[in-house]
């Protein structure tokens, strides 16, 4: 139990740092169309949603690790959303929709970052 414990705590640091990438790329986008108005900010495009992508995969492995029994205690997070929204990154890519994308980090990653964070204190406690 102890190694699944620190598996799990280590897949939530990588999806914190992930995170926090995705907060940094983001900062220099101020609407949806600023994804689509230069190379570099396709380029943030990609980045990110290889990020969520990785991030979904990660929450995944958590829900393998601790038989569906973790995430469920935050219910304030669309934890089959993310999930999902991996699955349509991964298998979907050249369909990535930049209103999606834009509308996740603006709205969605902040709240997102907190609960990764609660979740980290709890397993610590």
């Amino acid at each position: 139990m102890l190694e699944n414990r620190l598996l799990i705590l280590s897949t939530l640091d990588d999806i914190l740092m992930s995170l926090k990438m995705i907060q940094k790329r983001f900062k220099h986008i101020s609407s949806v169309d600023d994804f689509l108005s230069s190379e570099d900010n396709i380029e943030r495009l990609d980045g990110i949603s290889m990020r969520l992508l990785a991030i979904g995969e990660a929450l995944k492995n958590i829900d393998k690790l601790t038989n569906n029994s973790l995430l469920i205690k935050y219910p304030q997070i669309e934890w089959k959303n993310i999930k999902g929204l991996r699955d349509i990154l991964s298998h979907h890519y050249f369909d990535i929709n930049a209103d999606i994308i834009f509308d996740i980090c603006d709205t969605k990653i902040d709240e997102l970052v907190s609960v990764i964070e609660l979740i980290v204190k709890d397993l610590n406690q």
